[in-house]
């Protein structure tokens, strides 16, 4: 699928019925649900601040680049990193090997590499491809050796923290026990830290990038809290893994309402034997949530769907090429160079000034409208981000462009406290609104619901299964709200879901809506999701209520 990737296809093909996977209650592991601020950080050129990657000034930097196989194709780079700059980027994950598996990239190619971003004006992630499907790839290196590389190249690191970012290793683990993931990930940085390393360190995910089983995401506040400068941020590699619009928000939401840095670094579009990538999704999310993405790939691929370039010419850009550089959400529109080009103060230091105070109305019992006077800003506003307030705890909830904001999938009968921000193009964040309290009526939602339920196994294992449920209104009115109930009868368990929150009691399994699915139009349907364990029998469910009303089988 991708250059010297056909692990990576023989894998996917074994696991073509999993799905990325959102932890229940739609969080991170209860040990990461709040992520407190890093421990004080290293300033030194690019680094973390309040979960997010900024440069050494503070102005954010969110990436918008795409990656390039230097290791197998040393002599098209200077002209590649040329064009990708010409057509917008502002960042290039740059593919090295450590000598494991391919021959290394010695010091002085890779401080050519270097030069050569900072040539084009890129900001340059460095990664070694060696590791990629450790644990099931008997040809690939381990994250220790690839540490002992970059330990290697430390003279010519060094002094580059304003332009390099250091991805330790490519999806430095394969599908067989992804759990063996984490120590050997928190031992590698470690290690680079013990070494002197102030460069913001990335880590890859497990199970070939993609996190199918959630490792990353359930241990990543322990991985974070391991680096003691706080400025590391995660990977995730999205694929066909990532089809639905669900799993994508639900997986960078995670990590954005715990304040835990993440990119995507490396997705596909193309539709593949194993599915098809939501990347409209993907890109829409990561300019919505303000955060980095690198497409896969330049040129060179084995299998060339995936070539933004036909042949590393910059003029046949394919239709993969001009989805990423030219399409919506792509990276000509919304890629902003790094400031550090530029001298070492950005443009625009100036915060918008405070939203005013919001107002709710429309209230139901699971929806409400805010609005609030629109903040100020010497260049411009381009956007509020409306937070929810729990004592300390600030949860994101919704964004927007204008200073109103419809929100969806509120429980009944709550009582939530909201506030804003607002922000520019650098960056700038606002100081926060005063806040508002709303109170959802009673009632949890569209009474009497005329509905059917689909239920599928979507893919079967020994102690473990996925499923799906289609839930369709087959009524004439929108439900606005639902919570679907059901029971197991041989003691199945939901371990994870998306597009709703499971809570269960014995066999009977009661599912609210998520903000995304808990609106139904008549005649229309929404998709749920799940894990769950099992012994050796697993029979379907039989019968299904939404709010209280039986619905028919589908």
């Amino acid at each position: 699928m991708r250059t010297a990737r056909s692990p990576l296809a023989r894998l996917l093909a074994s696991l073509a019925g999993l799905l990325g996977l959102v932890l229940v209650g739609g969080g991170l592991s209860q040990a990461s649900a709040h992520a407190a601020e890093p421990p004080a950080a290293l300033a030194t050129g690019l680094h973390i601040a309040g979960g997010r990657l900024v440069e050494g000034n503070g102005n954010d930097f969110i990436m918008r680049g795409v990656n390039h196989a230097h290791t197998w194709y040393p002599g098209r780079t200077q002209q590649s990193l040329a064009d990708i700059k010409a057509l917008g980027a502002n960042a290039v994950r740059v593919v090295l090997a450590d000598g494991h598996r391919w021959s290394a990239n010695s010091a002085s190619d890779v401080a050519g590499v270097i030069s050569q971003c900072k040539a084009n004006r890129l900001i340059c992630v460095l990664e070694v491809h060696d590791t990629t499907g450790y644990g099931e790839d008997s040809a690939a290196g381990t994250l220790d050796q690839a540490a002992d590389y970059w330990i290697g190249l430390k003279s010519v690191l060094a002094g580059q923290e304003d332009y390099t970012i250091i991805n330790i290793g490519n999806e430095p683990w394969g599908n067989t026990d992804p759990a063996g993931w984490t120590a050997p990930t928190i031992a590698a940085v470690k290690k680079l830290r013990a070494a002197g390393f102030a460069h913001t360190i990335m880590v890859d995910a497990p199970n070939w990038g993609q996190d199918l089983q959630g490792v990353m995401r359930a241990n990543a506040q322990a991985v974070y809290a391991a680096d003691t400068t706080g400025n590391l941020i995660f990977s995730i590699h999205m694929y066909s893994v990532y089809d639905t619009a669900a799993e994508i928000t639900d997986y960078l939401n995670a990590f954005v309402n715990a304040k835990l840095p993440i990119l995507i670094g490396e997705f596909g579009g193309p539709a593949d034997q194993w599915g098809d990538p939501d990347e409209d999704t993907m890109m829409a999310t990561a300019e919505q949530l303000r955060l980095g993405y690198l497409a896969w790939s330049w040129s060179g691929n084995t299998d060339p769907v995936l070539d933004l370039a036909l042949d590393f010419d910059a003029t046949r850009l394919s239709s993969w090429g001009q989805r990423v550089f030219n399409g919506a959400n792509g990276i000509a529109k919304t890629a902003r160079e790094a400031t550090v080009f530029n001298g070492s103060t950005p443009t625009d230091t100036q915060a918008p000034t405070a939203p005013g105070t919001p107002t709710a109305t429309a209230v139901t019992a699971t929806s409400a409208t805010l609005s609030w006077t629109a903040a100020t800003d010497n260049v411009g506003v381009t956007g509020y981000d409306v937070v929810r307030i729990s004592g300390g705890t600030e949860t994101a909830f919704a964004t927007a462009t204008s200073h109103t904001v419809n929100l969806t999938g509120l429980t009944a009968d709550t009582t939530y406290t909201f506030a804003v921000y607002a922000h520019d193009a650098a960056g700038n964040k606002s100081a926060r609104s005063a806040t508002v309290s709303v109170t959802t009526a009673k009632g949890g939602g569209t009474p009497g619901a005329t509905c059917s339920v689909g239920y599928r196994i979507v893919g079967d294992w020994p102690g473990g299964f996925q499923a799906e449920l289609a839930i369709r209104n087959t009524g004439t009115t929108a439900i606005n709200g639902w919570t679907l109930g059901f029971s197991f009868a041989d003691g199945q368990t939901v371990t994870s879901m998306w597009g709703g929150t499971a809570t269960q009691t014995g066999g009977a399994v009661s599912v609210a809506a998520a903000s995304y699915t808990s609106s139904v139009p008549a005649g229309g349907s929404v998709t749920v999701g799940f894990l769950g364990n099992k012994a050796t029998t697993n029979t379907a469910p039989t019968a299904f209520t939404l709010n209280g009303s039986t619905c028919a089988t589908s």
